[in-house]
């Protein structure tokens, strides 16, 4: 998923995002430890998108504030 996409979503929603994308990590994980996982890239690519998810709910938590004018 884009992050693009990622931050039209409500926290709501980015929350049960990253609650699936911890279970679908699990589920790649013992797929690979089992040698049933044919495409190993996926557990690269879930780990990437839990992160996109974290720092945008982190983003949305805690607003950048205002850059201050610096004095001359």
């Amino acid at each position: 998923m884009k992050a693009k996409e990622m931050r039209e979503k409500s926290v709501e929603e980015l929350q049960a995002l990253e609650q699936e994308l911890e279970k679908s990590l699990f589920d790649h994980r013992f797929k690979n430890f089992t040698n049933r996982l044919d495409d190993t890239s996926l557990l690269r690519k879930t780990r990437r998108d839990i992160a996109r998810v974290k720092t945008l709910l982190n983003q949305k938590k805690f607003p950048p504030k205002a850059a201050k004018p610096r004095q001359a």
